[in-house]
């Protein structure tokens, strides 16, 4: 409670600071104190202009010190559920000590005094929020400003604390504080209620893939996911078919971040996937004219989907948290991918340390965006060879994880692809055949279980599909054309019914070469 009554005290002086910086620039602030006024006197006549109100507004919002205080009484009366009024405000300022600061009992009556009407009382709200957000860009401003004549600051790190502020600016997210329980467990309670009106039991970004869905109930938003394999397992060919899915199948905006592949690659890959015409047919452009046809009619979806690819080599965490929140801003992404998280670089102009220790900042900072954005972010890893040194069925496990256990810590789920046909295991325990079978292993996760699921890995096309849809024919029944509802049986086997959109296509994407160095399958 001492924090929350400290918050006016703070919000006033950060007032005060803005007054200052207004005195030098000759300008006074955007403000209204009449609109704060009959925003204040109208939440102590109508609790309806409460409701309409108490999202929009924060203490910060005001500019007069005295309104500060007297919303943060009133927002505290409201999250206890008590009345709202001239009287419990007057009283709860007296409890907190801070009635004076407040104006006083007879300035907190004669707000109420001045309130004809409470009709437009949430389109004052939001002219009171503009001007706020008006005073944070001067103030922002004027802090970029200090920090940039100051000589001894990284500029990098100016760059990127001005760039966070805006975008905490344009989210209407400034400044948060410690939840306080009883908001969170509301949070909480409405999220639980939308999640049980889920009739396909997929609360996060969906895959695409019925076993793996139905295990995670999708992508969960501002988890960290590492999925990694050795080379050749078909990491990208995976996240390529799960973006295709998520993109086109749910239409869900997916950002793809490839450090190793260039765009039109990726795109080729995702061609050669989409149009089930074999990717060395692709490569030497040796299509029959039917095959032509094939290949310009099954592309409009693709053409469409809201996949966004940047492919700058070697890219920096800071310039992969400015690029995410642009992309969110413009496009408002549902899942970031990132291929793969070792060419990464921790950037800056201060010295890194060793490799562990900047993987450890990169794998932190990925997490960081991904709570940030609320988004589920994607990073492939490499494993190291000691998968390929040991004996038995060479199944990878955590310690693999090659150049810092941070990755293993900062990840919510860990998940391996394991294709055993390729190390020459032919048929599993069961005695079942592994040919075209890969498994996704999930060995860490930190809000459910662990399993592992079986796909079918189809080489001559890069791509990955549930293993008993897949029937070999260009065009499957009910795949192209599903929505997003799904439903599972005890085994993880479902059925979705799905709608459809990437950005435009290079040129260049008519010249087709679908291989991409060691983590290539073909």
């Amino acid at each position: 409670m001492d924090n929350q009554q400290d918050k006016p005290r703070k919000t006033a002086n950060k007032t005060n600071r803005l007054a200052n910086i207004a005195n030098e620039m000759g300008r006074i602030p955007p403000q209204s104190v009449d609109l704060e006024k009959a925003v204040l006197g109208a939440m102590m006549l109508e609790k309806n202009a409460v409701t309409d109100t108490i999202d929009i507004l924060m203490q910060e919002s005001f500019y007069d010190p005295k309104h500060q205080y007297i919303f943060a009484a009133i927002k505290e009366l409201f999250g206890s559920s008590k009345p709202i009024d001239i009287l419990t405000v007057t009283d709860k300022l007296k409890q907190n000590g801070e009635l004076e600061a407040a104006g006083g009992a007879v300035y907190i009556s004669q707000l109420t005094n001045r309130i004809a009407s409470t009709a437009h009382v949430e389109y004052h709200a939001r002219v009171i929020a503009e001007k706020y957000i008006k005073r944070e860009l001067i103030r922002m401003s004027s802090e970029v400003m200090k920090e940039a004549f100051d000589d001894t600051n990284d500029v990098f790190d100016v760059l990127n604390k001005a760039e966070g502020d805006l975008f905490k600016i344009a989210e209407n997210n400034m400044g948060k504080s410690v939840d306080v329980m009883q908001n969170v467990v509301r949070e909480a309670i409405e999220e639980i209620e939308k999640a049980s009106q889920n009739t396909d039991g997929i609360s996060g970004i969906p895959t695409g893939f019925y076993g793996l869905d139905k295990l995670t109930a999708g992508w969960q938003r501002s988890d960290m996911i590492v999925l990694a394999a050795r080379p050749a397992m078909g990491k990208t060919a995976f996240v390529l078919s799960m973006a295709r899915n998520t993109a086109v199948d749910f239409n869900q905006g997916v950002a793809i971040f490839s450090l190793e592949m260039s765009s039109v690659q990726l795109v080729k890959r995702l061609i050669s996937s989409e149009t089930r015409l074999p990717a060395e047919k692709l490569r030497k452009g040796d299509l029959r004219d039917d095959e032509f046809q094939q290949l310009h009619s099954r592309i409009t979806k693709l053409s469409t989907a809201p996949i966004y690819i940047d492919d700058t080599p070697g890219i920096s965490v800071f310039d992969l948290r400015a690029k995410c929140r642009r992309l969110k801003m413009q496009y408002d992404i549902q899942i970031v991918i990132i291929d793969y998280l070792q060419l990464m670089t921790a950037g800056g102009s201060k010295g890194q340390g060793n490799r562990e220790q900047e993987i450890s900042t990169i794998s932190r900072s990925i997490k960081e965006i991904a709570k940030e954005l609320n988004v589920p972010v994607i990073a492939l890893s490499q494993l190291s060879r000691s998968v390929e040194q040991r004996g038995g069925d060479k199944r990878p496990v955590l310690s693999d994880l090659r150049e810092s256990g941070a990755i293993e810590q900062d990840a919510d789920i860990v998940s391996f692809i394991y294709r055993p046909e390729y190390y020459g295991f032919l048929q599993d325990e069961e005695g079942n055949s592994n040919a075209g079978v890969g498994e996704i292993i999930v060995a860490k996760h930190r809000n459910g279980g662990l399993e592992n699921i079986r796909l079918r890995f189809i080489k001559e096309y890069a791509r990955f599909d549930n293993l008993e849809s897949f029937d070999g024919e260009p065009e499957m029944p009910g795949h192209n054309n599903l929505t997003a509802n799904a439903s599972f049986d005890d085994q993880g086997v479902g059925s979705y019914t799905v709608q459809s959109k990437m950005n435009s296509f290079d040129d260049d994407a008519n010249d087709f070469d679908l291989s991409d160095g060691e983590d290539s399958p073909f």
